[in-house]
C-alpha cells in the first residue's frame, strides 16, 4: 500500500503533521526529516527545483523518517510521468478545479490500461529494475492528492472527492483567500468558514483532506475544524522566524548591541 495512506489511516485522532521543503537543499531537506515531522512537501510549483533536484531530494529524505510528497507544478502528464520515475510515491496536484482534471491528474500516475503513465524499465522508481513486478503493482502503490484552491473548485468538491484514485484533497488557504478577495488574510472568518464546509463535504465523502498553516496557531484552528492531515511552515519558514527573532533580541530601535568579553553585552555608541 501506498506509505501516505498508510499514515493517513494509522493516525487515528492525531493528524500527521508536516511541513513545506522549499529550500531546494537536500542537505536542509534531510536535517526538517529528521526534525520529527511525519511528511514534508517537496515543492515543485514554487520552489526552484528541478527533476535533479527532486531526486537529490528524496534520495537525502530516504534516510529520515519524514514521507515525501512531491507537488508537480501544474496537471501535467509528461511532468507527472518524470517525478515518478524518479521516485516519487505520492503526487500532490495544484489547482485542480473539475472532476475532469482530477481525473487527469489519476490517469498520469498510472500505468495502462488504467492511464496514460509511460514505461521505464531501469528508472530509479523501480530501483533501476530490480523490483520485482514494478509496472502490476505500481498503479495501487502511488497515492494522488489534488489541492482545492478556489471557491469554484469548493463548489465541486464532492464530484472531485469521488474520483477513483484520488486518496486526498489539500485546501490552499493561500490561494483560496485570494480568490475570495481576503488577500492575505488566511484566517480570515469568511476564508475559515468555507474551509470549514469544504472539510465537512470531504468527511461526507470519507476523503482525508489537508491543509497548511503558517504557524503553530494557526495549525490548531485548522486542526480543530478537523482536517485530517496537515502542515506548518516551510524550512525557508522555520529558518527566517529563527533569524529574525535572533535579530531582535539583539538589537532595539535606537541602538545596537555590542558583546565585550570583560562586560558582557553593551548598547554600542555610535
Amino acid at each position: 500500500m501506498n506509505a501516505f495512506r498508510q499514515l493517513l489511516k494509522a493516525s487515528g485522532a492525531h493528524p500527521p503533521v508536516g511541513t513545506w521543503i522549499s529550500s531546494a537543499s537536500p542537505i536542509v531537506a534531510e536535517a526538517m526529516g529528521h526534525a520529527g515531522f511525519d511528511w514534508g512537501l517537496v515543492d515543485m510549483e514554487h520552489a526552484p527545483l528541478d527533476m535533479m533536484g527532486v531526486v537529490h531530494l528524496l534520495q537525502a529524505l530516504s534516510g529520515t523518517k519524514m514521507l515525501p510528497v512531491v507537488r508537480v507544478p501544474w496537471n501535467d502528464a509528461v511532468m507527472v510521468k518524470r517525478v515518478l520515475d524518479a521516485g516519487a510515491a505520492t503526487v500532490m496536484f495544484p489547482f485542480v478545479q473539475t472532476d475532469d482534471e482530477a481525473r487527469r491528474a489519476v490517469a498520469a500516475t498510472r500505468y495502462p490500461p488504467e492511464g496514460v503513465r509511460g514505461m521505464a524499465g531501469l528508472s530509479r522508481a523501480t530501483r533501476f529494475g530490480t523490483t520485482p513486478n514494478y509496472f502490476r503493482t505500481a498503479n495501487q502503490n502511488i497515492g494522488v492528492i489534488v489541492q482545492i484552491e478556489t471557491p469554484q473548485a469548493i463548489e465541486q468538491i464532492d464530484a472531485i472527492a469521488a474520483v477513483d484514485g484520488v486518496d486526498a484533497l489539500f485546501i490552499g488557504p493561500a490561494d483560496l483567500s485570494a480568490a475570495m478577495g481576503h488577500i492575505g488574510e488566511l484566517t480570515h472568518p469568511a476564508v475559515v468558514g468555507l474551509m470549514n464546509s469544504a472539510v465537512q463535504r470531504c468527511k461526507a465523502a470519507a476523503k482525508p483532506v489537508g491543509t497548511l498553516g503558517a504557524s503553530p496557531e494557526a495549525v490548531a484552528q485548522y486542526r480543530a475544524i478537523g482536517f485530517d492531515f496537515v502542515a506548518v511552515s516551510s524550512d525557508i519558514g522555520f529558518m527566517m522566524r529563527s533569524a529574525q527573532a535572533a535579530i531582535a533580541s539583539l538589537r532595539t530601535r535606537d541602538t545596537e548591541h555590542v558583546h565585550f568579553l570583560s562586560s558582557g553585552t553593551q548598547p554600542s555608541i555610535a
